[in-house]
């Protein structure tokens, strides 16, 4: 071989190597992504088990001397009272279930404490419980916003947008549910064209409709078509994000989607949406009692209606303003509540979900920021193993943000190398890094360095190091303006997965004679 050639194929195989020590920067393994984190740091435990046990007995005087209010299902009430709970009508479809104390806990001993959500990449399956942590991005907001055309409603392009931004991101591993509400779909048929959109734009695991048991069923029919009825039946393939009414009910809409989704053996969330001092106490410890009661009675009801279904205890623990009467978000005491309900589902033996990248800021600035990492950390510490919201999240929840949805994103890779811990070994302790040039030298062109330099540290796709005159002279651009030219561009070079052509025929099919069996609604 020519010298020539030999150094075009030592080039060919330095520049190969640059490239996977680069993907291994960006947390991802040539050619294939990181699908969830593995966490190599211990969670954070605040409180003593004195207080575990206090905060618990309280949750169960909750249950048994106040109890729940379970509304228009009386299915649900039937199973809760077939597995011994005591049930008051108060009306034809009203009863108020008491549970001994105990009795929740029993029944949650067979739900899974860990358990995949299969995607239809398997590369991309993600593992919910235990150690793991998976982040998808937020969830419900009516609204959208962008720095070009501000505040609007959000639309069917808008939510294909972020499922095309989230499936781009390597820091992201679920895509979520409905990432924002296509308000110019009607109410009753959006959940097809949400659901499809998580399908056809993303080859990751995501979350169904739970607005009605019917929306819930054709979730769980379209999963079907694409994993197939027996793979569906043995393994969670979508799951569903439900909230109780709080304080203490759970109506009937959210009990018959609940059922819908065990029955079918898929997964499903259990959530109550605390607001202390208006649906909760105002003092931290009452609201985790409370919001432990609710969602202990919700994730119960899954293993009454299929044992070992999966479900995953949750908490969503918001403060208030108490001079103005408004939600606060991102504050350090729904923080500390975080940190509470990881000690009390470890407890349980449950997966969690809990806090997210939460803000009451109006615009992607210093203070939407803030807030988010003193919620996200909260999660990443506490233990949380499915954390919803993990961006885009903006204005309280009204709004989805594209530009917070990438400033966010930034955030969860800079989250996967905090949950990677440190490695202490031979090589990582650094000697001979110091042993090679010896006192007073610099360590650039030691061995070591060389060998680390590309990997050693997370690098930000946003952030800007540059010295004060090299940013000045390059425009000043903010960190708002980078975010809003980044997702431009990921739009822009986004490819979507590749789906079986008859599956998207069937899925196409399956939509338009539900569609075709009802009249719009739009309200």
């Amino acid at each position: 071989m020519a010298d020539g050639d030999t150094m075009r194929d030592e080039a060919r195989r330095q520049r190969g190597g640059r490239q996977q020590r680069r993907d291994a920067r960006a947390g991802v393994e040539p050619g294939i992504h990181r699908p969830y984190i593995v966490r190599n740091i211990p969670t954070y435990d605040i409180l003593s088990d004195e207080s575990l046990t206090a905060i618990e007995a309280t949750a169960d005087r909750i249950l048994a001397e106040i109890g729940i209010e379970l509304r228009d299902d009386a299915e649900a009430m039937r199973l809760y009272r077939q597995a011994g709970a005591e049930v008051t009508a108060q009306s034809a479809d009203v009863w108020r279930i008491r549970f001994e104390p105990g009795m929740l806990r029993e029944i949650l001993k067979i739900a899974p404490a860990e358990f995949t959500q299969h995607a239809r990449n398997p590369a991309n399956n993600v593992r919910i419980g235990g150690r793991n942590v998976v982040f998808a991005p937020s969830y419900g907001s009516p609204f959208v916003m962008d720095l070009d055309r501000g505040r609007r409603y959000g639309t069917i392009e808008d939510f294909r947008n972020f499922v095309k931004l989230s499936q781009s991101s390597p820091w992201l591993h679920h895509s979520g549910g409905t990432v924002c509400e296509p308000t110019d779909v009607p109410v009753n048929k959006r959940h097809l064209d949400m659901v499809y959109s998580h399908i056809r734009y993303s080859d990751r695991a995501f979350l169904g409709s739970i607005t009605a048991a019917e929306r819930a069923e054709d979730s769980v029919e379209m999963a079907r078509i694409v994993f197939g009825t027996e793979f569906t039946d043995r393994n969670c393939v979508v799951m569903g994000n439900f909230n109780t009414t709080s304080p203490l009910v759970l109506d009937g809409v959210t009990t018959a989607g609940i059922r819908a989704y065990a029955a079918a053996n898929q997964g499903s969330i259990h959530l109550p949406f605390l607001l202390g001092g208006a649906v909760a106490p105002l003092t931290t410890a009452g609201m985790v009692a409370q919001g432990l009661a609710e969602s202990m009675a919700s994730c119960a009801l899954t293993q009454l209606v299929r044992p070992g279904a999966p479900a995953i205890l949750a908490s969503f623990f918001s403060s208030m303003s108490l001079r103005s009467g408004s939600p606060t978000f991102g504050t350090p005491e729904p923080a500390i509540g975080s940190l509470a309900m990881g000690q009390l589902a470890r407890r349980l033996n449950l997966p969690l979900r809990c806090a997210g990248n939460f803000s009451t800021s109006k615009l992607p600035d210093g203070q939407a920021m803030q807030q988010s990492m003193m919620s996200m950390m909260s999660a990443v510490q506490g233990g949380a193993n499915y954390v919803l919201h993990s961006a885009g999240f903006l204005d309280g929840l009204l709004s989805m943000s594209y530009e917070k949805l990438v400033m966010d994103t930034d955030m969860c890779g800079a989250l996967h190398a905090y949950l990677d811990g440190m490695a202490v070994n031979e090589d990582t302790l650094g000697f001979d890094a110091l042993a090679e040039l010896g006192p007073g030298q610099h360590l650039f062109s030691t061995q070591h360095t060389l060998r680390h330099y590309e990997t050693a540290y997370w690098d930000s796709a946003l952030d800007d190091n540059q010295p004060w005159e090299t940013w000045d002279e390059q425009g000043g651009i903010d960190h708002a303006q980078r975010a809003n030219a980044r997702w431009k561009k990921l739009l822009r070079e986004y490819v979507a997965p590749p789906l079986d052509e008859a599956t998207d025929e069937a899925l196409l099919d399956f939509m338009a004679r539900r569609k075709a069996a009802m009249p719009d609604m739009w309200y």
